[in-house]
């Protein structure tokens, strides 16, 4: 039974980074061996592990990690808080807690905002 809602719930992420416009790779995870998608940014990501995925080629080094690994990981947390808030948004009906839950929406979106200019501005 849970593993069926870990399935769901990937499945779900899935969805949501195609309707973010995120592509649909032919790789798939080291790890769990799940799909891999290619974010807008170029980032390979997997869905199911909520991971950034870097592919290192044999006989390459791989990249040493930099703020903007900090930066994602930040990123990925905000991604997350906005799945939960979605998913109270569509199930509430009291129209206080929908402005609450709205209000913490925008502000998480804001803060993405910001990481992406930081991103952009190293």
């Amino acid at each position: 039974m849970q593993q069926n809602k870990e399935n769901n719930t990937a499945i779900k992420r899935m969805a949501d980074l195609l309707r973010q416009g995120a592509t649909l790779t032919d790789l798939s995870c080291p790890v769990c061996s799940s799909p891999l998608f290619r974010l807008q940014d170029g980032t390979l990501w997997c869905a199911k592990d909520e991971k950034k995925v870097v592919i290192v080629k044999e006989g390459e080094e791989p990249v040493q990690p930099s703020q903007g690994t900090a930066y994602d990981k930040l990123e990925t947390t905000l991604l997350g808080k906005i799945e939960t808030l979605q998913g109270k948004i569509e199930k509430t009906e009291d129209a206080t807690e929908l402005q609450k839950l709205s209000t913490a929406l925008s502000q998480l979106l804001d803060n993405i905002d910001k990481i992406n200019k930081m991103k952009k501005a190293k």
